[in-house]
């Protein structure tokens, strides 16, 4: 008999709860019907560039890979970027469900309130711009997730002398700064942990570019601004590519959670490793992080600084590609405490040593706060949330479901999908199976659920150990379960094995090759051949892509131009072999200023991209301004004299290429033609092996090469990348000028200043 199941909410959790009980369970069981409040589809994630209507910014690229914001059937395409824009993550959801249809989607109903009926039915009553509609379903599934509605402290006004917005409100710098201008200066963030390093990475790069941008600026004297954020404590902020093998010379760089993903260097057998964080295991983990960074942060800046007392409690983690340079240039400072009030254009800081500190002249607020997730369950009854221990004033673990929020046993008629904090595209999908075998084995009185499902949920403590962790001041910073136990013991519940993984990468330091779990490794015993092609597509694109990070270089460009933001002091020698050149040594810096991508000088590859709307042009993503400045001191003669000279460095990340541009001479902010690209020498072996021409290549460096002809004369190219875990701790530049007139060298040691 076909049961009627109401699912709440069209996001990623809905549509995989749909498919789920629509494909992957005996045909005809469920007829499903899908309720959101919104106009479409997608829940958070946007589908279009411009919409700029819902909490999260279009353009936002996601902290996680498309190897794990995915589901197992359905794989990305080849041309999305590793970590996908929002708006990408949107249009994955609209082929997920053009993909798997079969549900009734009822867009801009929003479901007001609910009845548990006393044979276990709900009665559901929807407000649309048709009026209020009321229907009886078998099953209710509560798919609307955290983010119910941004959370306002108490003690911050809605409404001030500067403007406040909630970070999920924030698109750009013009439209959070106000016409007029408050004659303050300073931009103060609020939260330390992801969202608030996320969005002080993303304000600090807006601002940036407007500063360093060509033409004419969109903000009047924005170098006056400066980011403030306000944070109780510091966090370990990890770039979004990491190191795979921490220990080698030129050490690989791959996605962050292909990393933290690896099962081949997980102890086995898995065990949730969050929830309580004892001082024991805070110091293995910090330790680990720490060597995973190769820094205790204190190189950026003393309150980045992580040591003493702080590595005996739980870790937080955030993800930010430019946040740590920012702090370490200054365009953000950090103020340790919390933000005790607002008063006209100053804030008021409260913090342990209760030193009242004062940050005047603020010309804007943006709070990241975090989100409470209540008003996403109130349209259940009173009743209900009793039962689910339902607390509003813990957000973090708002109500106690069982096995890895998922159900309550006393009412067997509602589930939830996607009630989960941390990567969650491959839980949820987990979450959708346990709840359809539930579901499934109730359709018929005499047949019980499975012997693997019984011994998973006789054997559950989940509910107990969130109430538990509700006012335990040692949780941890996402208290609902590792990832990689909760797929595993998902799996063992619902009888699923792991697939293995698609070929084998070069072995790690344990000597293993790695094994990344996705989400693709778990497929429905069910599937299809189309379902298991697309399985397939997603496995061979984690292998290929760890295969290119370990054995190819790919990524090093990136993380290059990642790390070379801000200045860095520049030792230069050049060797002249004709008398018309001097030899002699330059000293100085050189500032790498980032912007966004421009389109100066691409014509000239081909590349302008110029056609068509606005909407149609390329996004360049980003790019540097390179200034340098210093003292130029002729040998022999001893003369001396002030030396400067731009070029802009443009990262192309579809390509995976760093290249370097001539500055115009009438304007030295713009890119007049293409200068070289580096190419990167993948090292056939992490010992000193001879060089081209001679001497021995630096170990613990990646090189590059490149050569360019400018009218007569050739210009030989190379690099040396020296890293420090995930960041550059020195590089070289050489160049060999061959011509008619020409013949020098010219070698530059580039450092950072540290504290």
């Amino acid at each position: 008999m076909t049961k009627t199941v109401c699912i709440v909410g069209a996001g990623p959790s809905g549509l995989v709860a749909a498919k789920t009980l629509l494909h992957d369970v005996a045909p005809g069981s469920f007829n499903v019907t899908i309720f959101d409040a919104q106009t479409r589809i997608g829940g958070l994630w946007p589908t279009r560039k411009d919409d700029n209507a819902g909490q999260v910014h279009p353009l936002m690229a996601t902290n996680q890979s498309k190897h794990l914001i995915q589901f197992s059937d359905l794989a990305w395409r080849d041309s999305d970027p590793e970590f996908p824009r929002a708006w990408q993550v949107g249009q994955y959801l609209e082929r997920y469900m053009k993909e798997y249809g079969g549900a009734d989607i009822r867009l801009g109903h929003k479901v007001v309130d609910t009845e548990l009926q006393d044979s276990g039915s709900w009665k559901v009553r929807t407000e649309s711009d048709k009026g209020s509609e009321t229907s009886v379903f078998d099953y209710l599934l509560v798919t609307t997730g955290f983010f119910g509605k941004p959370i306002w402290p108490d003690n911050i006004p809605k409404e001030g002398e500067v403007p406040i917005i909630h970070s999920s409100k924030y698109r750009d710098i013009k439209s959070l700064l106000p016409e007029s201008g408050s004659g303050g200066d300073k931009i103060l963030i609020v939260g330390g942990q992801m969202s608030g390093v996320e969005i002080a990475g993303t304000v600090a790069t807006h601002l940036s570019s407007i500063t360093h941008a060509p033409g004419d600026k969109a903000i009047p004297k924005s170098k006056r601004y400066s980011i403030h954020h306000v944070v109780p404590r510091p966090s370990w902020v990890f770039p979004l590519y990491t190191l795979a093998k921490p220990d080698a010379p030129a050490p690989p760089f791959l996605p962050v959670d292909m990393i933290s993903q690896n099962l081949a260097v997980k102890p086995q057998p898995l065990k949730n490793t969050v929830g309580h964080i004892s001082v024991d295991r805070a110091r293995v983990v910090n330790s680990a992080l720490q060597s995973m960074l190769g820094t205790d942060q204190s190189e950026f800046s003393a309150e980045t600084k992580l040591d003493g007392d702080y590595l005996d409690q739980q870790p937080f983690i955030a993800v930010s590609p430019y946040y740590m340079d920012f702090v370490r240039s200054g365009l953000i400072k950090l103020h340790k405490g919390k933000l005790s009030s607002l008063s006209g254009t100053t804030a008021i800081l409260s913090s342990q040593a209760d030193n009242g500190e004062r940050i005047p002249d603020i010309a804007a607020v943006i709070l990241a706060t975090g989100f409470d997730p209540s008003p996403s369950l109130a349209f259940l009854p009173q009743s209900v949330l009793d039962t689910l221990s339902h607390s509003p004033s813990h957000p973090n673990l708002p109500l106690a479901l069982a096995f890895h929020s998922t159900h309550h046993a006393s009412l067997p008629t509602l589930g939830f999908v996607g009630f989960y904090r941390a990567p969650y595209w491959g839980i949820m999908e987990m979450q959708a199976r346990l709840i359809a075998a539930l579901w499934t084995a109730g359709l018929t009185p005499e047949k019980p659920p499975p012997p693997a499902l019984q011994a998973a949920l006789q054997a559950d403590d989940t509910i107990a150990r969130t109430l538990a962790l509700r006012d335990d001041p040692r949780c941890s910073q996402f208290p609902m379960g590792d990832y990689a136990f909760l797929m595993t013991d998902f799996a063992r519940a619902v009888d699923l094995t792991i697939s293995p993984p698609v070929g084998e990468t070069p072995p790690l330091a344990n000597g293993k090759p790695m094994d990344i779990l996705t989400p693709a490794r778990y497929l429905a015993p069910t599937a299809s051949e189309a379902q298991r092609a697309q399985a397939r597509q997603s496995l061979e694109s984690t292998h290929s892509t760890a295969l290119a990070g370990l054995s190819g270089g790919r990524f090093v460009a990136g993380a290059v131009f990642r790390s070379l933001l801000g200045e860095w002091r520049l030792e230069r020698e050049i060797v002249s072999r004709l008398p018309s050149h001097p030899s002699g040594r330059f000293v100085g810096t050189g500032r790498f200023l980032l912007r966004e991508g421009t389109a100066d000088g691409r014509e000239q590859s081909g590349e302008d991209g110029e056609t068509g709307t606005k909407e149609n042009m390329k996004d360049w993503g980003l790019e540097c301004l390179y200034v340098e400045d210093g003292d130029f001191t002729a040998s022999g003669t001893g003369l001396r004299f002030r030396a400067t000279r731009r070029y802009v460095w443009r990262y192309d990340e579809a390509a995976d290429r760093l290249g370097v541009w001539f500055a115009r001479t009438d304007d030295a902010a713009r890119a007049d033609y293409l200068f070289h690209e580096l190419e990167f020498q993948v090292p056939a072996t992490p010992t000193t092996t001879p060089n081209e021409g001679g001497g021995e290549q630096r170990n613990g460096c990646w090189r590059a090469r490149a050569s360019h002809l400018c009218v007569e004369d050739l210009y030989d190219v190379q690099y040396e990348f020296a890293f420090r875990a995930v960041n550059l701790r020195q590089w070289r530049l050489g160049y060999t000028v061959r011509g008619p007139k020409k013949d020098y060298s010219i070698e530059g040691v580039y450092t950072r200043d540290t504290l």
